[in-house]
C-alpha cells in the first residue's frame, strides 16, 4: 500500500487536501482535510443579532446570498414572523440567480476543463473540448463568464451589489422593484435563456427538463450537455465516484405558498422528512474540542494542539447517525424528478453533473414564472422587532446543498451561532464509528495509474461534488 497526499486542488473554492491510501491500483481509503479554520461562529458571539446579516455573508464570495437567506430566516424564526410575501419572492429570485450562476460557473470553469488535459489528447473528442474548455481561452468559458455577468446585473438592481448584499432582511427586502424594473429583469432572463439554449443545452430548456430516463438522457444530442455525456462515457468517468445512495435537501426558495423545491431525505429508495432534531456534529476526527452535539448546543472551540487522531478542521455532521449527500442532484431526487430518481442509483460523477444541468433548466423556468407573479404595488418589507432572548433556525439550499444557521440570543446579544454548510456535509471527516464522509467514501475504488501522484480520477470525483471549502469550517 502507498500513501498519496493530493492538494491543494486547483479550480476549487478554498483550500482542500485529500490523503489517499492506494492498493492494487485503486484508492482503498481517503481522508478529506479542510485545512483552513475560519472562526466565523466564534466571531458572532457577543454581537447584536442583526450583525448576522452583515457578517455571515462574508463567509463566502460566491455563496453569499445563500448565507444571507439563512441568516435572515434564522432571525425571522427568532422573531416568530414571516417576511412580506412580495419580499419573499424577490429574495427567492436573488437566491435563484446566485445558485444558477454557481451551477454554470462550476460546469464551464471548474469541471469541464479537466477533460482538456493532455492525457486525453488521443481521443476523438479532445479537440472539441480544447476549443470549448481550455482554461482561460475556451469559447464556452468566455461565453459563460459574459452570460453570468449579465445575469448578476439583476442582483445589482434588486440587491444593491453582489456579493454581500444587505437587501435580504427578516421582514422581506429593502428595495421595491418598479414595473419598469420587472420588464428589464424579464429581458435579462430571456437573454440568459437564449444563452443556455444555444450553448449549454443546444435545445429548449423544457425539453431537457422533461427527460425522464437514462435512455432519454443518453439520447440528448445538443450543446455542451451532449458533449459532456459523450466525454464522460468515453473516458470512463461517468460512473466513477459512486455515493451511498442517501440524499438530503432542506428545501429551496421559500415562498408564501411553500418552497419551490421541497425538503426531505432519500435513503436508497426510502423517502422521509428531514428530522432536524436528529442532526449532530461529531468531532472525533476534527481539530475541535467539546462533545458531539446538535447545533443548538454545539460549540466551535479549535484544538490548537491538533491532536493526532484528527485530520481536518471540518466537523462531521450526521443525520440520525448517517451520512447524506447534498446538492442539486439531491434536491431533484427529493422532489421526485424522474431523471434524478433514475440517476439516484448510479450516484457517480455523471449523476452529479447532470443534476446541476437539470436544475439549471428547471430553475430558469421557475425564475421566469416567479418574476411574472411579483406585484410591484404590494409591500416588500415588514418591520420586525427581535426579542432580547430566544433561538431561531434558518435552513435553505445553497447551490451545493443543505445550509443551516442556528442562533441563540441572550440579553440582546448572540450567545451562540452555529452553521452547517453543504460542503461540511459532503466533505466531512470520519465520525466516532469510523464512517467515512460522502466524498471520502465516493473516492474508494478510484483508479490510480502507476506513478500518478495527482490522480485524474480523484480530481473528476472531487470536482463532481463542487466543493466550496471556504464555507466548510467556521
Amino acid at each position: 500500500m502507498t500513501t498519496l497526499l493530493v492538494g491543494p486542488f486547483n479550480r476549487v473554492e478554498g483550500d482542500l487536501e485529500i490523503r489517499l491510501e492506494v492498493q492494487d491500483g485503486q484508492v482503498s481509503a481517503a481522508y478529506a482535510n479542510s485545512p483552513l479554520f475560519r472562526g466565523f461562529e466564534r466571531m458572532m458571539v457577543g454581537k447584536g443579532p442583526l450583525d448576522a446579516l452583515t457578517i455571515t455573508p462574508r463567509i463566502c464570495g460566491i455563496c453569499s446570498i445563500s448565507q444571507s437567506m439563512a441568516a435572515a430566516a434564522a432571525l425571522a424564526d427568532l422573531a416568530g414572523v414571516q417576511p412580506a410575501p412580495e419580499g419573499a419572492k424577490v429574495a427567492a429570485l436573488l437566491h435563484m440567480i446566485e445558485n444558477v450562476s454557481d451551477h454554470m460557473a462550476h460546469f464551464n470553469l471548474f469541471f469541464m476543463p479537466d477533460y482538456a488535459r493532455a492525457v486525453y489528447a488521443s481521443t476523438d473528442w479532445h479537440g472539441q473540448v480544447l476549443e470549448r474548455f481550455t482554461a482561460g481561452q475556451g469559447s464556452a468559458l468566455r461565453r459563460a463568464i459574459e452570460a453570468r455577468a449579465d445575469l448578476l446585473h439583476v442582483v445589482g438592481m434588486l440587491g444593491g451589489k453582489w456579493p454581500h448584499t444587505l437587501a435580504i432582511q427578516p421582514g422581506g427586502v429593502t428595495r421595491t422593484p418598479t414595473a419598469r424594473d420587472l420588464i428589464r429583469i424579464g429581458a435579462t432572463l430571456q437573454a440568459f435563456r437564449r444563452y443556455l439554449e444555444a450553448e449549454t443545452f443546444g435545445g429548449k430548456l423544457e425539453d431537457f427538463a422533461a427527460l425522464d430516463s437514462i435512455e432519454a438522457l443518453e439520447a440528448w444530442n445538443g450543446g455542451d450537455a451532449a458533449l459532456f455525456l459523450r466525454v464522460a462515457d468515453a473516458s470512463g468517468t461517468a460512473k466513477m465516484g459512486q455515493g451511498s445512495g442517501r440524499y438530503m435537501s432542506f428545501g429551496a426558495y421559500p415562498l408564501p405558498d411553500g418552497r419551490v423545491f421541497g425538503a426531505g431525505t432519500w435513503d436508497n429508495g426510502t423517502e422521509a422528512p428531514v428530522d432536524f432534531s436528529a442532526i449532530q456534529e461529531d468531532i472525533s476526527h476534527a481539530w475541535m474540542l467539546g462533545d458531539p452535539a446538535h447545533p443548538t448546543q454545539g460549540e466551535t472551540i479549535p484544538d490548537e494542539m491538533m491532536r493526532e487522531e484528527a485530520y481536518s478542521w471540518c466537523k462531521a455532521p450526521r443525520l440520525a447517525g448517517r451520512t447524506f449527500e447534498t446538492g442539486a442532484l439531491a434536491r431533484q431526487i427529493i422532489v421526485g424528478h424522474p431523471l434524478a430518481r433514475a440517476l439516484a442509483a448510479e450516484s457517480g460523477v455523471r449523476a452529479r453533473v447532470v443534476g446541476r444541468l437539470l436544475e439549471l433548466a428547471l430553475t430558469q423556468i421557475e425564475m421566469e414564472r416567479l418574476l411574472r407573479s411579483i406585484q410591484p404595488e404590494e409591500r416588500f418589507m415588514d418591520q420586525v422587532a427581535l426579542p432580547a432572548d430566544g433561538t431561531g433556525v434558518g435552513v435553505v439550499e445553497a447551490a451545493r446543498g443543505a445550509l443551516g444557521h442556528w442562533i441563540s440570543v441572550e440579553d440582546g446579544a448572540i450567545s451562540n451561532y452555529q452553521i452547517i454548510a453543504p460542503t461540511t456535509w459532503n466533505f466531512s471527516p470520519r465520525d466516532s464509528a469510523g464512517t467515512a464522509g460522502p466524498v471520502e467514501a465516493a473516492l474508494v475504488g478510484a483508479p490510480v495509474a502507476e506513478g500518478e501522484d495527482t490522480p485524474l480520477s480523484v480530481q473528476h470525483i472531487v470536482r463532481s461534488f463542487d466543493p466550496c471549502m471556504v464555507c466548510t469550517v467556521h
